[in-house]
């Protein structure tokens, strides 16, 4: 070829294509004029905007249904757009918006590049966005919408950087920031790292999928291009991602540490602590998704040779045509149904083609004993369930002891609404039943009690709320938020119906409270000591609360 850079032409064509389709079908639009978008700029400024939507759900695995666009246009318009659009126009404009300009109203869409090795233009398909039926509550029947790969490089593609690359600059640059402790906008570049190994491994799913349908219709070289893009995002990517996890781990630690032992963090200070959680949690999704990745590749692997040889076996069936060769032929001389039985007994008597397999005969003989085999399967199984029953009975028992401890503060601060730790200790130490329930051990009363001072204040209508309108599964060990939920509505009163907040503050009075002689999980007896704290709980009358934030707690011998 006389041009070399001309090789990788359609491709280019491609990325242009992605543009100048939707160009096309926004452009010819009157509709925009209906709800005040006049101008090519303001159509392409929420265009985006609802993609970019759209992207972000895609990422989270949540679903995006035709509401759920309508409500975010509402919020954005009347945020930033300030049109003059009712809450139905938006939703309308929505639905213009994803099936009308994206979608194409259900027609395919395509951009012709020329191909200089072919000499010959190249039809390529250009689709943004694609659709899925969901059920809501089990019985609500909804569509909800996601992005394609073509609606992800269309977003993503003004970064000017090959797919190879973007994972490994974006790798760099939150090492950067990571390393000159600019931990906020390391946040946002391991967000882009993960939803880039998010990416990739929507991308292999796809690829199974088309290959499933029909493996003709993927080609060997899109085949090669998500290998070789895998094994890019696969390199050296675990160690490195478990090596910044150790590292945020350790200055989690030390901030945590120096805020229990030492002193207060500032609001600086706090701000990195809760930079640091945010970057160990995407850190950790991000392993994980390298896993999925590592273990999908395998799977296209496998999946794409099996489909192939499958599809080559099938040229190797001899066939024959039963109304040729069987009907015609019985009418033609109806004597030979008695002699049928010859026709059909190599369907059912085929015997086994034999080999003689080397391998087999060098290899070293041992005796089989399956039945010693099945009785040892079974033991083991039987013990495996006994064992998981007695893990879980104490996973509840040790919940309970939670449950109990943190249910006497609330019922204290039910009676009196303003609490200090000294005045609950009073209280809860006059029998020795309440003792144990107040605390129970060493590690569940000061997990609880610095779960209570990083919260500082704690809003139960937000609570409630929150677990409302998002379904999570249930978490197996101790959370504050879940507990204080499940402990004020199993309460008949009517007091804690009327519960609407908790502060804890700590007190300047330089008092240390002391709780003497209180065991551990490994059966020693331990002094707690911890400054005193304000608790205050709001109800719906107004009922005042409490003063300042608590420092945490301490134990020795």
């Amino acid at each position: 070829m006389q041009y070399e850079f001309l090789k990788q032409f359609p491709r280019r064509m491609k990325n242009i294509g992605r543009y100048a389709t939707l160009f096309t079908n926004s452009s010819q639009k009157t509709t925009w004029r209906q709800y005040g978008f006049a101008t090519v700029d303001e159509q392409f400024n929420m265009i985006f905007a609802v993609m970019l939507y759209l992207m972000e759900q895609s990422l989270r695995e949540e679903s995006c249904t035709m509401d759920d666009i309508g409500a975010y246009i509402d919020t954005v318009n009347s945020a930033y757009f300030r049109k003059e659009m009712s809450y139905e126009d938006c939703r309308k404009m929505g639905d213009f918006i994803v099936n009308v300009i994206l979608s194409n109203e259900g027609k395919p869409m395509y951009f012709e590049g020329f191909d200089f090795e072919a000499r010959a233009y190249r039809r390529m398909n250009i689709s943004y966005v694609a659709n899925r039926i969901i059920y809501l509550d089990a019985e609500v029947k909804r569509t909800s919408y996601y992005l394609t790969d073509d609606g992800y490089s269309l977003l993503l593609g003004t970064l000017e950087i090959e797919n190879n690359m973007k994972l490994t600059v974006h790798e760099m640059i939150f090492k950067m920031h990571l390393e000159k402790q600019s931990y906020d906008k390391a946040v946002d570049e391991i967000k882009n790292v993960f939803n880039l190994l998010r990416i990739q491994l929507q991308k292999i799913q796809e690829a199974m999928g088309k290959i499933r349908r029909n493996a003709l219709s993927y080609s060997v070289a899109d085949y090669k291009t998500i290998l070789e893009e895998n094994m890019d995002t696969i390199r050296e990517t675990r160690q490195k991602f478990m090596e910044y996890r150790e590292m945020v781990k350790t200055r989690v630690k030390e901030l945590e540490e120096e805020n229990i032992n030492v002193r207060r963090l500032d609001k600086k200070e706090e701000e990195k602590l809760g930079h640091l959680r945010v970057i160990e949690h995407y850190l950790n999704r991000s392993i994980d998704e390298h896993q999925k990745i590592l273990n999908s590749h395998f799977d296209l692997k496998t999946l794409y040779t099996r489909e192939l040889e499958d599809l080559s076996k099938m040229s190797l069936i001899k066939r024959f045509s039963l109304r040729n060769d069987l009907y015609d032929k019985l009418l033609a001389q109806p004597e030979g149904l008695a002699r049928l039985d010859y026709f059909f007994r190599p369907l059912f008597a085929q015997e086994p083609e034999k080999i003689y397999n080397l391998n087999k005969a060098l290899e070293l003989q041992r005796p089989i004993r399956r039945k010693a085999d099945e009785d040892i399967s079974e033991t083991i199984d039987f013990d495996e369930e006994s064992w998981q029953k007695e893990r879980e009975a104490q996973r509840l028992k040790k919940l309970k002891k939670y449950e109990k401890s943190l249910g006497i503060l609330l019922e204290t601060l039910m009676r009196r609404p303003e609490l200090t730790l000294a005045q609950l200790k009073e209280e809860a130490f006059r029998t020795e039943e309440e003792k144990e329930r107040l605390v129970p051990n060493v590690e569940i009363f000061k997990e609880i009690m610095v779960e209570l001072l990083r919260s500082r204040e704690i809003d139960i209508p937000a609570l409630e709320k929150e677990r409302s309108e998002y379904i999570q599964e249930p978490s197996g060990g101790f959370q504050l938020n879940e507990m204080l939920l499940q402990l004020l509505e199993g309460y008949e009163s009517a007091g804690a119906k009327k519960v609407r907040g908790i502060r804890i503050y700590r007190i300047e009075d330089d008092v240390t409270v002391v709780f003497e002689h209180v065991p551990d999980e490994a059966g020693n007896y331990r002094n707690i000591r911890c400054s005193n704290v304000s608790f205050g709980m709001t109800f719906a009358d107004g009922a005042a609360a409490g003063r300042n934030a608590p420092d945490e707690l301490e134990s020795d011998q």
